[in-house]
């Protein structure tokens, strides 16, 4: 029987047939079938066609929206595909001449003989904060990466990805006709996604929330908005969400998280996701969609992926400072910069110092300048694991996979290569997980319009220099809609539902306690050392909460999850 479900990460066995999401097919034939039968009749008329990874990969690269789907025939063979940010997931483990596939890598890991946790994936997550595809949790399941699809033919595996974004920048660009062209897309895209039940987003009070919150009440006369505080200095944008939910005249809902809220949900946040997840947002955004869910909303929308399609995040106008550097000729450089600097006592000067950590960056090439702030690397893996975890991993596999990743974007700008390395690596392996997660657990529908086809596809006809101008973040986003969006909001830094985790852990007993708790727990497995676990708890966390919180609470997640596993492998 054909598996169909609405919201992701539902809990069942492997099947034979599996169709999830809201996908869009662009054959005529196909999407009446699928308008009159439903998906499933769909995606089987599909795959009656298919019989080698080529015509996979055709017939994924024929369907749009968000969708997983993964298809045996009576030979045995198989056929998987996800969709292009890997909104809906799809996870695959071969068992002898069997291909078994489920939404959750845990389900498959479940199937005997039971998989182990992988201690590479382990080391990946404390990386990455998360597992990164084709990786899982578990040695021999794999997850399918964003716009790949799969073809097993009863003996071999392959994939391919089957949609590559191709940058194609107007020689001559119309600002007024593309603003145009631009705020018809985000209205269309935002009207594709209600469905006629109680219209409602999350609203940060950041730039894409506010936009969403604001196209729907456009289109639907009504909007409900949902918002997130916190009782931190620094950490609380209520008053921007108070801003926009004013502008638009949303029905404004609002929840304070407390300490005493992660103690209570941070085990079920954990062991709700299949594999160790450390984005913090997660709890705050469970908290979000449940407040929603109560308030009768079933599906919400979210603003995720406008940074990341039109040049939002700080890291950009960062890397574009030091890829200046390259423009400097290489005599200069390497003649006299870099042996003044780097080579004599001048370098160590407190006006050079600057000149100096500047030229020692700027040096390293992308993407692996992008971990030089990696929490892990900085910390230093010899002191965090154990010597008898570390011989079991290839520390350098993680920075490897980013190479890979990095160069799939090809000849494009650097600009528009972080973007393409951001899709994979920000969205599809963390915060769109993360809000698919927190949705789910919460019983309600999500759906991200700025993923919608025609407003990437705009995105990838934008001259680089309109998503960021000199130093300005987003610059043609914010001037196509300044008027609609309120001044506040486009001059406001960049925050999101952050969560002042660290913080709270030094000055909440309770919370204090239950994160002492959890990481003596994970000092116990072998991991991690107990030295190092020690002193982040007593050295480290109270002098630099914010900093340090991160490792704390990415540790924590880490064992309250494989709590989790031990109790379901009784």
């Amino acid at each position: 029987m054909m598996t169909t479900t609405t919201l992701p990460l539902a809990r069942r066995a492997p099947d034979h047939e599996l169709a999830v999401g809201e996908p869009r097919f662009s054959d005529p034939q196909l999407a009446e079938l699928a308008r009159r039968d439903g998906d499933a009749a769909a995606w089987h008329r599909a795959a009656a066609t298919i019989d080698s990874l080529d015509a996979a990969v055709r017939a994924a690269a024929a369907v749009d929206g968000p969708f997983a789907v993964g298809l045996a025939d009576a030979r045995g063979r198989v056929f998987l595909a996800v969709d292009r940010f890997a909104v809906r997931t799809l996870c695959w483990r071969q068992i002898g001449s069997r291909l078994l596939f489920a939404e959750r890598a845990d389900a498959l890991a479940a199937v005997e003989p039971a998989a182990p946790i992988s201690a590479q994936s382990i080391y990946d997550y404390l990386y990455f904060h998360a597992i990164a595809s084709p990786r899982t949790a578990f040695e021999g399941v794999f997850r399918l990466p964003p716009g790949h699809c799969a073809w097993f033919d009863g003996r071999t595996l392959q994939l391919r990805r089957y949609w590559e974004p191709r940058f194609e920048e107007p020689a001559r660009p119309d600002f007024d006709a593309l603003a145009r062209t631009f705020r018809s897309r985000l209205r269309e895209a935002v009207a594709g996604e209600l469905d006629g039940s109680k219209p409602g987003c999350f609203l940060s009070g950041g730039t894409d929330s506010s936009t969403v919150a604001g196209m729907i009440k456009d289109v639907a006369g009504r909007a409900a908005t949902y918002s997130i505080g916190f009782e931190a200095e620094g950490y609380d944008e209520m008053a921007f969400a108070r801003i926009a939910a004013k502008r638009f005249g949303t029905e404004h809902h609002e929840y304070y998280v407390t300490p005493a809220d992660l103690v209570r949900s941070i085990p079920e946040v954990a062991r709700h996701f299949d594999q160790p997840f450390g984005n913090s947002s997660a709890l705050p955004a469970y908290y979000c969609a449940k407040m929603a869910r109560e308030d009768g909303v079933t599906r919400l929308l979210a603003g995720d992926g406008g940074d990341e399609l039109y040049g939002g995040n700080a890291r950009y106008a960062k890397q574009r400072v030091f890829g200046w550097y390259d423009a400097v000729p290489g005599v200069l450089r390497r003649g006299l910069l870099e042996p003044l600097l780097e080579g004599t006592p001048v370098g160590a000067l407190p006006l050079a110092r600057k000149g100096r950590s500047y030229v020692e960056q700027a040096k390293v090439p992308l993407p692996d300048r992008m971990q030089m702030y990696n929490l892990l690397l900085r910390l230093g893996p010899a002191e965090v694991f154990t010597p008898d975890f570390l011989v079991r991993v290839d520390a350098e596999d993680p920075l490897r996979q980013q190479r890979a990743v990095w160069r799939e974007a090809g000849e494009a700008s650097a600009l528009n290569r972080m973007l393409a390395y951001d899709w994979r690596y920000t969205l599809a392996e963390s915060d769109l997980p993360k809000v698919c997660g927190a949705t789910s657990l919460a019983g309600v529908a999500v759906a991200f319009p700025f993923l919608e086809r025609g407003v990437v596809d705009f995105s990838l006809a934008l001259p680089t220099d309109y998503k960021l101008k000199g130093l300005k973040l987003r610059w043609f986003f914010k001037e196509a809609l300044r008027g609609f969006l309120p001044d506040e909001i486009l001059t406001k830094k960049k925050q999101g539902f952050g969560l002042p985790f660290g913080v709270w852990a030094t000055r909440h007993p309770g919370l204090r306690n239950f994160a002492t708790d959890t990481l003596h727990s994970l000092a116990a497995r072998g991991i991690v050392r107990r030295e190092f676990i020690e002193t982040l708890l007593a050295d480290k966390l109270p002098a630099h909460p914010g900093y340090y919180g991160e490792m704390v609470w990415i540790l924590m997640m880490m064992e309250q999850w494989m709590q989790g596993q031990a109790e379901a492998r009784p």
